[in-house]
């Protein structure tokens, strides 16, 4: 009832938000002072599906806290008209190389929320991303696919987000020697992700810890205090992104670099 009651006040409160999203971002432009090199990555936040930037808001507050500014963290909002997710990606690489040229950074991290975390991972795992992202999180992302709202399938991105999808098959295939850190939270309270375990992100190739959080809906990801406070901690150089390790959790990690212990959020 908890988890119930967050979301509905989530969902009245992005829909106020909302149209201040839809605005393109305005970027400054590189200058000697920005382009340093020095202080935290650069992070990029992608949104999930008929979103937009607006859902960052909070979080992007706790990275400025955290020491990132204005013009380190930026948001990829894509079209809700993008009929394949891969065209969405290819946006993405170009995005992530002007937001290192404007910072003189050679590397960023990327936070994506259900549909934006498939986009950030096709362009790391297929489009070379990997030498550019040191850190992927992802929130409610259906890595497996989901069968959430079956009517919703006359949408192309519905579909690429369908068990058994091409591109969920691209994804899925051999990920030799790719560098990135993939940090998946996944909530056992998703309504979104049918079932709840596909957010959870299963590659014998990719360096991974899965996360649980508890009680949390899928709306709710990316504005939860303990969500944020988790996806600060995996961005702060490849830390553990649970707080706490205990027996409620399954974030073995899997691949060459499995990761630690059982973690868990919320």
């Amino acid at each position: 009832m908890k988890a119930a009651a967050l979301e509905l006040a989530v969902l009245a409160g992005h829909l106020v938000l909302y149209p201040s999203g839809l605005i393109t971002e305005r970027r400054r432009p590189a200058t000697a002072a920005t382009a340093a090199a020095s202080g935290p990555r650069p992070v990029i936040l992608l949104h999930g599906f008929v979103d937009n930037r607006s859902v960052f808001v909070l979080l992007r507050r706790a990275l400025a806290r955290d020491g990132r500014s204005r013009d380190r963290v930026d948001s990829l909002n894509y079209s809700p008209l993008t009929d394949d997710l891969r065209t969405a990606a290819e946006l993405l690489a170009r995005r992530v190389e002007e937001l290192l040229e404007r910072t003189g950074h050679t590397e960023a991290d990327l936070v994506g929320h259900s549909l934006g975390g498939l986009i950030a991972r096709y362009y790391v795992q297929r489009l070379g991303g990997d030498a550019r992202v040191r850190t992927l999180v992802m929130l409610g992302t259906p890595h497996s696919g989901t069968t959430f709202v079956p009517l919703a399938d006359a949408h192309p991105l519905v579909r690429q987000m369908r068990p058994g999808s091409e591109v969920l098959r691209e994804l899925a295939g051999p990920a030799p020697g790719c560098r990135t850190r993939f940090v998946s939270f996944w909530s056992d309270l998703d309504e979104v992700m049918v079932p709840v375990q596909t957010a959870r992100l299963d590659h014998p190739d990719l360096l991974v810890e899965n996360v649980r959080v508890s009680g949390v809906g899928h709306l709710a990801l990316p504005v939860h205090p303990a969500v944020a406070a988790g996806i600060l901690r995996a961005l702060s150089d490849g830390g553990p992104a649970a707080g706490a390790q205990n027996g409620d959790g399954d974030g073995r990690g899997h691949g060459p670099h499995a990761g630690p212990g059982a973690a868990s959020v919320a």
